[in-house]
């Protein structure tokens, strides 16, 4: 597939560098879009096509042999079949290779605003409650003041919007929600802002504002060194780990057995094909705004369960186990 960089031995490597990736770089992981949040045939035990078990996009679950029989042993291999597009390979490939979900909307990540210090919050000079308002659907924030006498970044409630909204028509622009933040988090100039912490920090004396541009600076240092863009931290493209790291084990009386995980990607997978389905088909705001926060519960629940609200829980009120656990 382009874009994927060939394995290499465990001896190659001198260090591991870990840093925000960007939508390209997860899907230039990707062997394909997860779109359906069923995980297999529950008749024919197969994994469903373009699900979470898909063997079009993870590899084969037996070695060297296609999802419908055509091409079976070794001296297929790398033939992709022209029947079910499985590509001929050993079957440990299911262990290595990663999927991806498009969302609708973005999302913000958990880690980058709930872990204090708030990394988002420190990026935007905003407070951790404000940023959660703002995301969660609940405050608007200004992405554009224009003429008006409204600050970028400024948060709005309801009733504040409102008024402002009569008071100035389309003269401002205003929005709500991750992609709010991922619009602030675009206009930012790295090694500008950077430079002016600098001056700000050597006409400072109050230790307690010292402290916190210290540490917005060390945060702008970092993405500078590690060439990553603040918009990163807002999610548009999900990765979705490969299926031997989240399996389906086979009981007794036809049952199975799953991963947390892929109850957790199930949620996620169902609240952003019906918020793409609400889109289309130009559902009230009000809806929309819902599914959006609904969304981002989703894959909050995903990346860190119960960091944020109550814990999603599966049988017998036990918190499911998500990616951070």
């Amino acid at each position: 597939m382009p874009g994927q960089q060939p394995y290499q031995p465990l001896s190659a490597f001198e260090a591991v560098v870990i840093k925000v990736a960007s939508p390209e770089a997860i899907r230039s992981w990707s062997h394909g879009e997860v779109k359906n949040p069923e995980t297999i045939n529950y008749r024919s035990f197969k994994p469903e096509k373009g699900g979470l078990f898909c063997e079009k996009i993870f590899g084969p679950t037996r070695d060297w042999e296609c999802n419908c029989g055509k091409y079976k042993r070794v001296k297929h291999k790398g033939i992709v079949c022209d029947r079910c597009g499985v590509e001929v390979t050993q079957a440990k490939v299911r262990r290595e290779r990663m999927g991806h979900i498009e969302l609708a909307v973005p999302v913000s990540h958990i880690w980058f605003f709930k872990c204090m210090p708030s990394r988002i919050g420190l990026m935007l000079d905003m407070t951790a409650r404000t940023l959660e308002r703002i995301i969660y659907y609940e405050d608007w924030v200004v992405t554009d003041p224009g003429d008006t006498p409204l600050k970028l970044g400024e948060a709005l409630d309801e009733m504040n919007y409102r008024q402002a909204r009569d008071e100035y028509q389309d003269a401002f622009k205003a929005d709500m929600g991750a992609p709010a933040i991922r619009t602030l988090l675009q206009m930012i100039d790295l090694e500008t802002q950077k430079d002016e912490i600098v001056a700000e920090l050597a006409k400072t004396k109050n230790k307690a504002s010292r402290r916190k541009l210290t540490k917005r600076l060390r945060l702008f240092e970092g993405f500078i060194a590690s060439n990553s863009r603040p918009e990163w931290m807002i999610l548009e493209v999900l990765p979705v780990i490969p299926p031997d790291l989240r399996p389906l084990v086979p009981l007794e009386g036809g049952r199975f057995a799953t991963s947390d995980l892929n109850d957790l990607y199930r949620r996620v997978i169902n609240r952003n094909n019906r918020l793409k389905n609400l889109l289309q088909l130009r559902t009230p705001e009000v809806i929309i705004r819902n599914e959006k926060r609904m969304l981002q519960e989703a894959v909050d629940a995903l990346m860190d369960n119960g960091r944020h609200g109550r814990a999603v829980t599966g049988i017998g009120n036990r918190a499911l186990k998500s990616l951070s656990d």
